[in-house]
């Protein structure tokens, strides 16, 4: 599976962003799942939330409320919309994909090269 991510940007803080997701490859299957993860040198990577092929979600405690993830499956796109954005949302924002139980404890094993969100 190859992942490519678009979206991100500069946002003040309170804003909107969103990101997105196209997936290519082996996503046909019932067990695929993708995931956004978040990046900082201070945190680590941090998983925000995750989507399964039958819709179902979960989300990081951080972002519950403010982030809703969703997906196209006809388009193989993930999208993660971002609401009252804070500074310490500030992360490189990264797409993954894996099969079977989807949370955010899935083994992701494919990932795409991340997305810049920058939040003043």
């Amino acid at each position: 599976v190859q992942l490519v991510e678009s979206g991100g940007g500069s946002v003040q803080a309170g804003g909107s962003l969103n990101v997105s997701c196209l997936a290519s490859g082996s996503t046909h299957s019932a067990r695929f799942c993708m995931g956004w993860f978040r990046q900082t040198p201070e945190n680590g990577r941090e998983a925000v939330a995750s989507i399964g092929k039958d819709g179902r979600t979960t989300y990081a405690d951080s972002v519950k409320g403010r982030f809703t993830i969703s997906q196209d499956n006809a388009k193989n796109t993930v999208f993660l919309q971002m609401y009252s954005l804070k500074v310490e949302d500030t992360a490189m924002y990264y797409c993954a994909a894996g099969w079977g139980h989807c949370d955010l404890q899935t083994d992701f094993q494919a990932w795409g090269q991340g997305t810049q969100v920058t939040v003043s």
